[in-house]
């Protein structure tokens, strides 16, 4: 039977990761890479000045970090997922929730908790159809409706055409003047750009996010961010220059002198005391649920292998494979909506539940993330995804961010290849993503002789597997390498962690902090680029898939 054929494979599959772990392999060592800071030096005064004028004390910068690939490489509160600091490093102790999301039909659009999962898996499924798989880790969904500004928010990706000046506008949770990785960005702040007589000769808006941007020319500037009647300003100039807010507290206003790019005038905000945020009636606090959630795939096997101890969630399956995948929990299958919605706090409630009874140590830890790129790569401005004519995506880069948009269609015959924003159901903000991933794996399809036949794709993410990849980070395309096999912790302990990505000579390629999105591709799936910086991904199915 081909389901004794599967069988056979994840057995193969599980003695050579045993034979991995055993044989002599290179633990490659990451270089950390640091960038100097500006010390400012001390100024004189002048003798015969009895009251001399105060100099401003110049401000410096925190250093690039670099994070990973081991568990000492990473700083307490740090998720090693993403690189970035949490706002509950408790959650560290709570092993990953993964969730099966539908992508088809279009009803389950827009998705609710896709923006607070660090890694999202995107792969094939058959008859033109892909799935999500969302490992949460480190922070669980939550419902928003955002602080915004007094105008509209910027629904377009920046297009940098010259200097690029800028950065982000943020709400200031705990008011301590300092951007923290987990505080969330103001849409539909106005902002302008004044030359050096104070004329407006520019004007934008904050995106969902908070990121806003101006092209300009090297001189003197003056930015002017406009706070609504509900919001203020946080303290100024507290701590690292490109963590701190610019703006006058009174005026709103910042300096700039543009040498090149300048992408740290950033701007706090808090709740103002006095006046409340307009509420718009019509549109009340989504509901705590995330999903849509639909069947496991037989994928999901591999991936809780590279995720020990982690929580399997998903509507059900196919029944040859049912009994081979992680089970955690099994919601209801609902295929008319798109799949079925789990509240927020059974998913809290089934994490906490998967901690207490899975025993023995789990380790996510296996990737270098650094705020420094790659040498190399090519412009990459656009990635556009073409799996089938109703299941097109794209990813927009947005300078100021320093983030790729994510863009869908919306599967109809007429408007196939038409893209609109994809957001976050549970906070409306765009769904943005600092690394895209495409794996080359190898992929094979089995069918099932019933009424109707049942074709289903297995993807071969085994542990002590590897093969090519493409990552998009900072406008830029590298050729890079995947790989699940053995390194120092695992010949040491037999425990594995999850897919980690490296250059032709086997050393750690960075990820930027953030999160990433990876499509599991198949090898003869190709990209193609042109001069503009654009690239088109078109996926190729295994053979015999439908």
């Amino acid at each position: 039977m081909r389901m004794e054929i599967v069988l056979r494979r994840k057995v193969i599959a599980l003695v050579l990761f045993s034979i991995l772990l055993v044989s002599c392999v290179e633990n490659a060592e990451t270089e950390t890479l640091i960038a100097e800071t500006s010390t400012p030096s001390a100024s004189s005064t002048p003798a015969a000045t009895p009251t001399p004028a105060a100099t401003p004390t110049l401000q410096s910068f925190s250093e690039p970090v670099t994070f990973g690939p081991d568990r000492e490489n990473f700083p307490a509160g740090i998720n090693p997922l993403s690189g970035l600091q949490m706002k509950n490093s408790s959650l560290l102790s709570t092993p990953a929730v993964a969730i099966s999301i539908s992508h088809f039909p279009v009803a389950a659009r827009p998705q609710a908790g896709l923006s607070f999962a660090p890694w999202v898996f995107e792969f094939y499924i058959t008859e033109g159809a892909t799935r999500f798989l969302s490992i949460f880790y480190g922070a669980f969904p939550e419902p928003e409706i955002p602080v915004t500004g007094g105008c509209e928010v910027r629904r377009e990706p920046f297009v940098q055409t010259s200097t690029l000046l800028g950065n982000r506008i943020w709400l200031d949770e705990n008011h301590n003047g300092r951007q923290e990785d987990y505080e969330k960005g103001i849409g539909g702040v106005c902002v302008n750009l004044l030359d050096v007589s104070g004329k407006i000769i520019q004007q934008t808006t904050s995106d969902s996010n908070g990121y806003y941007g101006f092209n300009v020319e090297p001189r003197k500037y003056t930015v002017e961010f406009k706070a609504p009647a509900w919001l203020k300003f946080t303290k100024k100039n507290v701590g690292d220059e490109n963590k701190d807010s610019d703006a006058d507290q009174a005026s709103g206003r910042a300096e700039a002198e543009v040498n090149s790019a300048l992408l740290y005038l950033d701007a706090g905000l808090v709740l103002s005391e006095e006046t409340n945020p307009p509420v718009n009636t019509s549109a009340p606090k989504p509901p705590a649920e995330v999903g849509p959630i639909r069947s496991g795939r037989l994928l999901y096997i591999d991936i809780h292998d590279l995720f020990l101890n982690s929580c399997f969630i998903f509507a059900s399956a196919s029944e040859e494979i049912l009994p081979m995948l992680p089970q955690c929990y099994l919601v209801p299958h609902d295929e008319a909506s798109g799949g079925a919605m789990m509240s927020i706090e059974k998913m809290k409630s089934l994490a906490e539940e998967n901690k207490l009874t899975r025993s023995g140590e789990f380790n996510y830890t296996s990737n270098v993330f650094s705020e420094t790129p790659p040498s190399g790569g090519l412009p990459a401005n656009r990635v556009n995804e073409y799996v089938a004519l109703l299941n097109q995506s794209a990813w927009m880069y947005d300078a100021p961010s320093g983030s790729y948009w994510r863009y869908v269609d919306d599967t109809t015959q007429k408007n196939a290849g038409i893209l609109h924003p994809e957001i976050d159901r549970l906070t409306g903000r765009q769904l943005q993503f600092e690394n895209i991933i495409f794996l080359d794996v190898e992929q094979e399809v089995f069918e099932y002789q019933q009424i109707p036949i049942r074709t289903l794709v297995d993807t071969h993410l085994e542990l002590g597997r590897g093969g090519f990849a493409h990552l998009f980070r900072d406008g830029m395309k590298y050729e890079i390498r995947w790989s699940t096999k053995a390194r120092a912790y695992e010949k040491e302990t037999g425990k594995a962690r999850p897919i980690y990505f490296v250059d032709a000579n086997g050393d750690p390629v960075p990820l930027k902090p953030g999160r990433t999105w990876l499509f599991v591709a198949t090898p003869y799936s190709y990209i193609t680029g042109q001069d503009d910086g654009t690239w088109n991904f078109r996926y190729v199915p295994p053979e015999g898939a439908k």
